[in-house]
């Protein structure tokens, strides 16, 4: 163990990436130890990648570019603008409207920050918002992507613990809507203080027209949800009709130019994909290891040993994920921590579901968290905004966020009420 330690730390030290890290630090401990063949570390790496389950991540990252490339987002947002752009602050409500609504098809926040940095931050500009309010609105607005089903934080959360990936859907709804209306709350709390203009009064004729303008946007997460929650889809299959709407949407709207742009729009899903199943392989090759040494049964020996409430572990747990936040993504952060720590719960009788929404909210708050917060970076790269601006507006949205992480918490129930009702004992 001193020498995994060791040789984690070092890396982490010199800003090697955390997958490398991991892979390193178990194959030091593998290549020393006479029990085990170095080739384990092949093994169960693409053992642990080999999953189903896992091909929903890719094909909803995949999803996700689709529809920023078809318009399908601009739709969304157009009708979100219709629907709530004559309150106080109508135009950021309206972008954290759209948010949630691409939120229930695409699961990837960065993905969702830098395509409504394109979208929203050059209206807002018009509209007389601030850089600081536009940045900070789009880039912690796009956080809640990560809790609106589908989730690939929650789906990654779900393969490695075991635990239903169904009722972790259902369980980031509530949360997810209140990260919403947190952030209109406090967007329209901003726009009153600074006086910012209304778009007009509510136009019913607008709204029909825009609404019948993104019937094909509305649709999809129809499609996609209602499957998934009827029994028709897993989350795999999910995934698979996302992409097959939104090609065919490309196709029948597009044609030949959209056929051009599907190969540049798969590499980019690749790459983002690539990273996060090296990311996972990784971990593979190190939960091995944890569990070859008996490593999560020795930590859960001793912290039970010390005496904590189950209260008191989740509280320690939240104070140590948003500060890892600082300096990992998301996923490395759950891959990271769960498999250590999930056993420890476990014991304490934790519910799974709720505990993994409570990490998922860490997850949402860690994208704008400096010095490695990715969709701080997104919506500085993609809309010409200051990095120390783009901060400076996430601040109040981030209080809103950690509010919302302190209700569940204390009200777990938040997370757990809508599977247990849906889900019936016999499916679960």
């Amino acid at each position: 163990m001193p020498i995994v330690g060791t040789v984690l730390f070092v890396l982490l030290v010199l800003a090697v990436p955390i997958g490398i890290a991991l892979s390193a630090a178990a194959a030091a401990y593998i290549m020393v130890d006479p029990l085990l063949e170095p080739t384990v570390i092949f093994r169960q790496f693409f053992s642990f990648i080999g999953r189903y389950s896992l091909m929903a991540i890719p094909l909803f990252i995949f999803a996700g570019f689709l529809m920023e490339r078809t318009g399908l987002i601009a739709l969304l947002f157009r009708f979100a603008d219709a629907l709530v752009g004559w309150m106080p602050g109508g135009f950021g409500v309206a972008t954290v409207v759209a948010c949630v609504l691409f939120g229930a098809i695409s699961g990837s926040s960065v993905a969702m920050a830098a395509a409504m940095s394109v979208i929203a931050i050059p209206e807002m500009r018009k509209r007389g918002y601030p850089d600081w309010l536009a940045g900070g609105l789009v880039a912690t607005a796009g956080g809640i992507a990560i809790l609106i089903p589908p989730s690939i934080p929650l789906l990654i959360y779900g393969i490695v613990t075991e635990t239903s990936i169904l009722k972790l859907f259902l369980a980031g709804v509530i949360p997810g809507l209140l990260l919403a209306l947190g952030n209109i709350m406090t967007v329209m709390v901003i726009a009153k203080v600074l006086k910012l203009p209304r778009s007009g009064r509510f136009d019913a004729r607008r709204l029909l027209r825009e609404s019948k303008g993104a019937l094909p946007a509305l649709g999809m997460p129809v499609v996609i949800l209602g499957g998934l929650y009827g029994g028709l889809f897993t989350p795999t299959e999910a995934a698979a009709a996302a992409c097959g709407y939104a090609l065919l949407y490309g196709l029948i709207t597009g044609r030949g130019e959209f056929v051009r742009q599907i190969l540049p729009t798969a590499a980019r899903s690749l790459n983002l994909t690539a990273l996060i199943l090296f990311l996972i392989g990784s971990v593979g090759v190190f939960q091995f290891l944890a569990a070859n040494m008996y490593w999560p049964q020795k930590i859960t020996e001793t912290i039970v040993g010390w005496g904590l409430t189950p209260l008191g572990f989740i509280f320690a747990f939240m104070a140590v994920l948003l500060i890892l936040g600082c300096f990992v993504d998301g996923i490395a952060m759950i891959l990271l921590t769960v498999p250590v720590v999930f056993p420890v719960a476990h014991a304490m009788k934790i519910d799974p579901v709720a505990l993994g929404i409570m990490i998922t909210l860490n997850v949402e708050t860690g994208v704008v968290t400096p010095p490695v917060g990715l969709n701080l970076f997104a919506v500085s790269g993609t809309s010409r905004i200051s990095l120390p601006h783009v901060i400076k507006g996430t601040i109040p949205f981030f209080i809103g966020d950690l509010s919302v992480l302190l209700a569940v918490i204390f009200y777990p129930e938040l997370a757990t009420w809508l599977p247990n009702l849906l889900i019936r004992d016999v499916f679960k």
